[in-house]
């Protein structure tokens, strides 16, 4: 096992509620830093890489071609003893290296054989990207306790399949990998690629220069190789009488974990993460709580850093933090806004709205899709996301980006639209990080302990 890093919670709050209140709400900032690369000697990792053959990727044949040659620099870009696997994707998913499902170490001969297996891929058949799932789940079987991660590329929607075999799929391999995805050409659904990438803990983008292609891969696959801890949960107590509305990733991107919670003690439960390296990542919380006396205060939350143990094991508890509420008669107190609860909402609102316009756009919608999109437009000037603000133009004309006034663009590159879509959910730093009521709270020593 390779040294861990040190992982630390802040947590970004308001906790003065006026009389009465009950929702409170939190930004849970977990940071672990450390080695930023484990030694070779010590990792335990897989990789499996996923590249979709269907007969689309001979169309221009550039896409297939980029794709090995991605897949290529991926192989390259593993470190000496690193278990990797590549699958190939149409109707079904077949084995492309090694020869029969496993996984196989990583070294200058296993390397060099699998780019030249790779060379040997054709184009043919469709897309079923629950079978793909599928084998990679049935590889990985073999490594329960390593760092697992998947990378899949495809240039198509799923339609080999049926919605339900890809839900399937989806719930057998959520928590037993991590997949990042990457789409390439125009003909593949963003909001599809979008739900197997949020299943799953990964990433999603748009390649829209597949001259860009093998450089992603070998982003990707450096990252999976800054992977120290496999499988961290975000555990969070809520007292008897409490309410936890939601458990919100917002940064690196906005993704919703709400639904992914599983019991693990009384009043507590347990979101997960993902592996993680020497990174730091946002999670907002609100809990609901019920009105004290004024100046009464409570614990309205308690959150944990874990890696859950097996069955009839205690997790092994990495940090902790306290979400606070305190009940004030002082409307100055009451009425702050944390900064960075703020800037964060309004990220994931500015997400909503883009999805949420162009798929109105989609429908023929305008009435709607102006709207969405003007209140889009609106929320990136004032956050000065100048990166969306330039993407938005290219979809609506901006009469006025106070007043989110727009009028939607008669024709639209599909391109420009795709790459809007995919962005929604990035979200940048905030601004004002340290405010008079952020708390560092202790980093727990990597030990066995309370879950």
């Amino acid at each position: 096992m390779s040294e861990q890093p040190q992982f630390t919670i802040k947590v970004d709050q308001n906790k003065y509620l006026p009389a009465g209140g009950r929702e409170v709400h939190a930004i849970v900032s977990v940071e672990a830093t450390g080695p930023a690369l484990p030694s070779p000697a010590a990792v335990d990792a897989a990789v499996v890489i996923i590249i979709d053959t269907s007969g689309s990727m001979s169309y221009p044949d550039s896409k297939l071609r980029a794709a090995v040659a991605a897949a290529q620099t991926a192989v390259d870009t593993l470190r000496d003893g690193v278990e990797f696997a590549i699958v190939s994707g149409s109707n079904s998913a077949s084995m492309v290296f090694p020869q029969q499902p496993g996984l196989v170490k990583a070294s200058d001969g296993t390397r060099q054989r699998a780019k030249q297996e790779l060379k040997k891929l054709k184009a043919s058949g469709g897309t079923a990207i629950g079978s793909w799932l599928r084998l990679a789940d049935q590889i990985f079987d073999a490594r329960p306790g390593a760092i697992r991660q998947a990378i899949l590329l495809t240039d198509g929607k799923n339609q080999h399949e049926t919605p339900e075999q890809l839900n399937a799929a989806l719930a057998r391999c959520a928590g037993r990998f991590v997949c990042d995805c990457r789409g390439i050409g125009t003909d593949w659904e963003v909001a599809e690629l979008r739900r197997i990438a949020s299943a799953l803990l990964g990433s999603v983008e748009f390649i829209r220069d597949t001259n860009d292609l093998a450089a992603d891969f070998r982003a990707m696959t450096e990252a999976a190789m800054g992977k120290a801890v496999a499988d961290v949960a975000l555990r969070v107590w809520t007292p008897k009488t409490a309410t936890l509305r939601f458990v919100k990733q917002v940064m690196p991107s906005v993704d919703d974990l709400t639904g992914k919670r599983t019991e693990s003690a009384a009043q507590a439960g347990d979101y997960p993460l993902g592996a993680w390296g020497a990174e730091s990542r946002d999670y907002h919380l609100c809990v609901e709580v019920p009105p004290g006396e004024v100046g009464k205060e409570v614990r309205a939350a308690w959150v944990k850093l874990v890696v859950p143990g097996a069955p009839g094991e205690e997790a092994q508890v990495l940090a902790t933090g306290n979400v606070l509420a305190q009940w004030t008669d002082d409307e100055a107190l009451s009425t702050k806004i944390n900064p960075r609860v703020a800037d964060y909402t309004g990220q994931a609102e500015l997400a909503q709205a883009i999805q949420e316009g162009l798929e109105a756009r989609g429908k023929g919608d305008v009435d709607t899709a102006t709207a969405r999109l003007g209140r889009a437009v609106v929320l990136a000037d004032q956050a000065g996301n100048e990166e969306i603000t330039a993407l938005l133009r290219r979809v609506v004309d901006v009469v006025d980006p106070a007043t989110g006034t727009v009028r939607l663009k008669r024709d639209v590159d599909k391109a420009d639209e795709m790459t809007l879509d995919t962005r929604s959910t990035k979200t940048v730093r905030t601004r004002g990080a340290e405010t008079p009521t952020t708390r560092k709270d202790e980093t727990v020593p990597t030990r066995r302990g309370e879950g």
